[in-house]
């Protein structure tokens, strides 16, 4: 049995894994023009013809460019790295991240996602670290720390960007103002005449970053207005949605800012199932404008939050791989306003 040569390496299986040199000779052309046809080269001009007939011969052989080599040639990775979600971020923020994976894929990144759960601060950033990703785009669900910034950039990381409550030190920051959600929903409430008003903060640990702060905005809206935020705790389940409407007498509750759409529509058919008519005895506000809350009835009344496109969180990846020594930008990801229909 031959032993496999070092243009020749050799799979497992014993099928010899397709090399450059491999497809340069099926298609008649050298090793650097496949390497400029695969890596999508434009400062070299290349005939169609020449690129089809190396194309074909890529994928007749089944060969695939080599990551890590790629990377040595540009000096870094195209590698961009996303820590994935752990927790239930709903519909909304789920179109936006398929969005921004979508357009880094169209501007020749590869996008990974990391499974960082019970990972903490600088033992995240190291993970992170090891798979020398030329940008990482940190959601918060991980705290990000200078330190862990410094981890990054020392081991390759050309961009460092947050999306959170607040800004990280050395990161481009997409500040999610999750305050002004709860803080339109109150204002919206108090217009309509409501005074005692029930805020929903879903029990889940891992939504705490959104529904800390809109809790808070609902705070600083009713400050000063003789009005009453009650913080009400709840699970999503019908279980728990039951329990709380059968009490909601008791607790004297005339409003109610749902954290978001689907907590809403979970709670407001418990309400009606105890009897409590909506928006007679309560009016009820959710968030993110699904079009599950415009097709029940009552109308569910929302808070539209208008995100910055994938596209524009693309580019700035981008940019801010081109331009790794530009200072961090830092802006507001939301717009937050109610949208009022039947249930408030």
């Amino acid at each position: 049995m031959s032993q496999p040569t070092e243009h020749s390496p050799e799979r497992p299986s014993g099928r010899a894994v397709p090399t450059s040199a491999d497809v340069a000779r099926l298609a008649g052309v050298s090793r650097a023009t496949v390497s400029y046809v695969l890596n999508n080269t434009s400062a070299v001009r290349i005939s169609e013809p020449t690129r089809q007939r190396v194309r074909e011969a890529a994928e007749e052989l089944g060969y695939v460019p080599h990551a890590a080599a790629r990377s040595l040639r540009a000096g870094h990775s195209r590698m961009v790295l996303i820590p994935s979600s752990h927790v239930p971020v709903g519909p909304l923020y789920s179109q936006f991240f398929n969005d921004f994976q979508w357009a880094l894929r169209r501007l020749d990144y590869t996008v990974v996602q990391y499974g960082s759960v019970g990972l903490e601060a600088e033992e995240a950033a190291r993970a992170w670290a090891e798979l020398r990703p030329v940008a990482v785009v940190s959601l918060g669900e991980v705290e990000l720390t200078g330190q862990g910034v410094e981890i990054l950039k020392r081991s390759g990381a050309r961009a460092v960007i947050t999306l959170g409550a607040q800004r990280v030190e050395g990161t481009h920051a997409l500040v999610l103002e999750q305050g002004r959600v709860g803080e339109v929903a109150t204002e919206h409430l108090l217009e309509t005449g409501r005074r005692r008003i029930g805020v929903v903060v879903p029990e889940d640990p891992g939504l705490a970053m959104f529904s800390g702060p809109r809790l808070d905005g609902a705070r600083r809206a009713a400050e000063g207005t003789g009005a009453t935020v009650v913080p009400l705790p709840l699970r999503y389940e019908e279980e728990a949605a039951a329990e709380l409407a059968a009490r909601w007498r008791e607790l004297g509750l005339d409003g109610v800012f749902a954290y978001n759409d689907e907590y809403a529509m979970l709670l407001m058919r418990a309400l009606q199932d105890a009897g409590i008519s909506v928006p007679g005895e309560t009016a009820v506000v959710g968030a993110d404008d699904l079009l599950l809350g415009r097709l029940l009835r009552p109308r569910l009344s929302t808070v539209r939050i208008d995100m910055v496109l994938g596209r524009e969180l693309a580019e700035l990846v981008d940019r801010a791989v081109r331009e790794p020594d530009a200072p961090p930008v830092s802006r507001s990801l939301l717009d937050s306003r109610v949208v009022r229909r039947e249930s408030s």
